[in-house]
């Protein structure tokens, strides 16, 4: 039987969306094995002068734990 956990991470990144979900999978699979998958719950961005200064997610992080036999 397998069983997932789910883990919930807040990434930003100056280049965009995509690089802080990358970065919110770097952060975890620094302590977390197995990880699956990565639901971007929410998105923003902050602004300054006009101008995106950076680009926020908030993660769910899916990942299986491991089997002891």
């Amino acid at each position: 039987m397998s069983v997932v956990k789910v883990i919930e991470l807040i990434a930003s990144s100056k280049k965009s969306f995509d690089d802080a979900v990358q970065e919110a999978v770097n952060e975890a699979s620094k302590t977390v094995r197995n990880i699956d998958s990565v639901w971007v719950k929410d998105m923003k961005v902050h602004v300054k002068d006009g101008k995106i200064s950076s680009y926020g997610v908030i993660c769910k992080v899916s990942f299986r734990l491991d089997d002891e036999k």
